[in-house]
């Protein structure tokens, strides 16, 4: 069905199946020079709106006396009259308003736009948003002249939809203009792009944003910008830095803020600050609150705490009487009602603290989580009214749990207020600390957890054009050139030094050369998870027979992970074999994974273990916990250690009575030095033969051992741990007391793969499949890098200094670096060997290996402590 449609004298619709068709329609009844005006798509074809040429004046000429009056609060000047072909005019960018006291903003250089126009080229920005267009103004007529009749209205009915259509039309175009131009200055200089979308994504305005960049010189790197961009806003933002001076000012400070700002527990925070410094009876606290349920309560359990007087006042009069009575009070703060910025009440707030005799410094409470528009009507609102002063200064709220802090710096930059304090939580007086300008700049550009969701990135809004991805890419190489840069000088070792330390970890038995297979092969799609678990559980096998005696120890525990993206949390169920000769760790053959919400598997480890064949050698299950009484007959023919609470019911098989474990009677051998926490100590032991109360009557007994440290000068009594066996007399019970505290060290070396993980590659999201290889993988490092961080030996410490010196740390003086330091200095050492190529591998090979000394230094030490 094909028809044409006559809307107006001048503007026509036709109905057709197709575009082409409503075109064609439109060309022969109103010429090849028509104009289209819109189209839009119908559920039974298309519909499109045209004018004649020869219309286009006469309708825009009716139009503008009609819609002036409609026009007129949006119209900054009037515009020129149209021309017969109807082309878009650029508009002239509109000034910014600016608060008062705000620090001036200087605008924009207009850029110049690739298409020709009659007016001013638009004002460049980062989302451009049409305006209406601006018909030349009407004079005002009076009712008494106003014409009769219905003509006029007529007039209006007919001719608003075609300025509705002009209005949408041109708009269109300009936006499409403005995206040119936004696409020639990112052309022309990406880096000033990539650094204006980077201060928006963090908060910034766009009018602080592109003063800031108007400045920076050209031809600089991203890097460089940025440097230029946290300078600019450390040197323009004002903190309070010297909090002696203000605190011995003293006077009266009112505390001002929305509601839910955070206004009573910071003036709780204040309060407790300067009682440590000028003592209980020179401060005194005020409320205004007493619209809010509990208010004054809550201030005066503050107070009590910290023996301070709490006033509560109603009105200006009764204000006034308070502060008389403090005026001997070196430092009075106020809490005030907290009012939306909106309310009007809050001018009448501002009026009773500045109505009385005695000077009233206002402090204003800056949300951090609030919206950039938000904190700018904040201020507003609160900076002046009925009579009052300039605020004393601003103390931003609520840090920690903001995920950028760019608006309110963007705020106080602009409205020129000074810093006091931040808040970051709820601890009194703890989560109040003085500003410092680094940190809070450095805080706004921090990497985020989560990809932001109500930000622009870089690849939304404009496409960037080939030359700007060249300018990232290049950046972005820079960037990374002078991070190996820093990496090589960190360093401070040449290939030999590095290829020393590898021939040293090559040949130390700690299973360093499986372990840098395996990394090898985590970001391996090739490699599969089936061949990975055949290494580790020929690794296992391998390193059980050369590093353990009689006995291989086996200790399992449960770590939470959480998948890198979506957050997905997962439980793994983690293994590990001990020697029973030092407690080093051996390997880690196998461990489960199932999601959080799973049923969790119990004893699932244990039974595997038990069904592996390492040798004959006899495995002995180190536990954190004493297994529940359901889980006791599952444990039938295992051979067990496990931690125990002196709170444990037991029967005392020499008396037959019952008794929890604190309250044995013992017989404890003579003590030994040993170090506890790095001091020397005694250690005494006691063994004893005891039932499980909750067991039945004819269950195997369980040994005992009680090790009780004191201190060697005094007799104090510093630590007493509880240890149950199932294993008979053939282990002695210093062998059971060494294990068990093996097992409470080597927990460590568990809760390292988690670190691991993330190292390689992480949880990844559910359908990964090389996910449950890298958790094998990271297991497996784990113990080498374990068996590093414990070493005593030369080699080690050297190597320790390397892996952290990788890491681009600053090793502390005295202080030993942590797992997590070393694990993460293990994986750049990984990537520096593949980098140096085979012949490093090769000067590693032909180094000597001190190794089999070393760990035979290591045992001994290991098995004396």
């Amino acid at each position: 069905m094909t028809k044409a449609f006559d809307a107006s004298g001048a503007a026509r619709k036709f109905f057709a199946a197709s575009s082409r068709e409503a075109l064609r329609l439109a060309r022969e009844a109103l010429g090849a020079e028509a104009m289209v005006l819109s189209s839009r798509v119908l559920p039974d074809g298309v519909e499109l709106v045209a004018m004649a040429a020869d219309h286009v004046d006469e309708a825009v000429g009716q139009a503008a006396p009609v819609a002036a009056p409609v026009a007129a609060p949006v119209m900054a000047a009037p515009a020129p009259a149209m021309p017969a072909r109807v082309m878009p005019a650029p508009m002239a960018a509109a000034p910014v308003a600016r608060a008062p006291g705000a620090a001036p903003i200087p605008a924009p250089a207009p850029m110049p736009s690739p298409v020709p126009a009659p007016a001013a080229a638009p004002a460049v920005s980062a989302t451009p948003v049409p305006a209406p267009i601006a018909a030349p103004a009407a004079p005002r007529v009076p009712p008494a002249a106003a014409p009769t009749g219905t003509a006029p209205a007529h007039a209006a009915q007919a001719v608003d939809p075609v300025m509705s259509e002009l209005n949408s039309m041109r708009g269109m175009l300009e936006e499409q203009m403005a995206s040119m131009v936004w696409n020639e200055q990112q052309r022309r200089d990406p880096v000033r792009g990539r650094l204006l979308r980077t201060l928006l994504g963090a908060g910034f305005s766009a009018g602080l944003s592109r003063a800031m960049l108007d400045r920076l010189p050209t031809g600089q790197s991203y890097a460089k910008g940025m440097e230029y961009v946290r300078s600019e806003l450390m040197r323009v933002m004002s903190v309070r830095e010297d909090e002696e001076a203000l605190l011995a000012e003293g006077g009266v400070y009112a505390l001002m803020g929305p509601t839910g700002v955070g206004k009573t527990t910071t003036t709780a925070k204040l309060a407790a600050r300067c009682v440590m410094r000028f003592g209980a009876d020179k401060i005194a606290l005020v409320t205004t609150d007493s619209y809010r349920i509990g208010a004054y309560e809550q201030l005066r359990i503050y107070g009590q705490i910290l023996d301070v007087p709490v006033y509560a006042v109603k009105d200006a009069a009764d204000l006034h009487l308070v502060l008389k009575d403090l005026r001997e009070k070196h430092l009075v703060l106020i809490d005030t009602v907290g009012m939306s910025q909106r309310d009007r009440a809050v001018s009448n707030q501002i009026a009773m603290l500045c109505s009385g005799d005695r000077p009233v410094k206002r402090l204003l409470l800056l949300n951090a989580t609030s919206h950039g528009d938000t904190l700018n009507e904040v201020v507003h609102a609160y900076r002046h009214g009925a009579g009052g002063g300039e605020l004393a200064g601003c103390i931003f709220t609520k840090v920690d749990e903001a995920t950028h802090t760019g608006a309110l710096i963007d705020t106080v930059i602009r409205h020129r207020l000074t810093v006091h304090y931040v808040s970051s939580g709820q601890k009194v007086p703890e989560n109040l600390m003085l500003p410092d300008r680094a940190a809070l700049v450095d805080g706004v550009f921090q990497p985020r957890r989560h990809a932001a969701l109500f930000t622009a990135g870089d690849n939304d809004g404009q496409d960037k054009s080939a030359e700007a991805e060249i300018a990232q890419a290049q950046a972005e190489t820079d960037r990374l050139r002078a991070q190996y840069q820093q990496l090589i000088r960190a360093m401070a070792h040449d290939a030999e030094a590095v290829a020393d330390a590898a021939a040293a970890l090559g040949g130390a038995g700690v299973g360093y050369e499986a372990a840098r297979k395996l990394w090898r092969q985590a970001g391996d799609a090739g490699a599969e998870q089936r061949s990975v678990m055949e290494t580790l559980m020929s690794l296992a096998r391998e390193e059980v027979a050369a590093g353990c005696g009689r006995h291989v120890l086996a200790l399992s525990g449960q770590l939470g992970l959480r998948a890198s993206e979506s957050g997905d949390r997962y439980v793994c169920q983690a293994s590990l074999l001990l020697s029973d000769r030092d407690g080093h760790p051996l390997a880690a053959p196998r461990q489960w994974l199932s999601t959080a919400s799973a049923r969790k598997p119990g004893l699932r480890q244990l039974q595997w273990l038990q069904a592996q064949d390492f040798g004959g050698k006899a495995m002995v299950h180190l536990l954190p916990r004493l297994p529940a009484a359901e889980q006791m007959a599952q444990l039938a023919g295992v051979h067990w250690v496990s931690r125990a609470l002196g709170s444990t019911s037991v029967i005392d098989l020499r008396t037959g009575y019952s008794a929890v474990l604190s309250r044995l009677p013992l017989d404890f051998g003579p003590a030994e030095r040993v170090l506890h926490k790095g001091k020397p100590a005694l250690q005494a032991l006691a063994h004893v033969q005891v039932r499980l109360r909750a067991s039945a009557d004819d269950s195997a007994p369980l040994r005992c051992v009680v090790t009780r440290l004191t201190d060697p000068r005094t007799g104090k009594l510093l630590a007493q741990g509880y240890g149950l066996s199932n294993l008979g007399a053939e282990v002695e019970a210093s062998q059971l007391a060494r294990w068990l505290g093996w097992g409470a060290e080597a927990e460590s070396c568990l809760r390292l793969v988690r670190h691991g993980l993330a190292l390689c590659g992480g949880m990844g999201e559910p359908g990964d499949a090389h996910m449950f290889k890298r958790l094998l993988i990271a297991a497996q490092v784990a113990t080498t890098v374990w068996r590093v961080q414990v070493s005593t030996q030369a080699w080690a410490e050297r190597t320790r200094s390397l892996l952290v010196q990788l890491t681009g740390k600053a090793a502390r003086p005295g202080r030993a670096p942590s797992a997590s330091t070393l694990f993460a200095g293990m994986d750049k050492f990984f990537s520096l060997l593949e980098a140096l190529g085979p012949e490093a591998v090769q000067q590693q090979q032909a180094a000597p290996a001190p190794a089999p000394v070393a760990l035979a230094q290591d045992a001994g030490t290991r098995a004396s402590a």
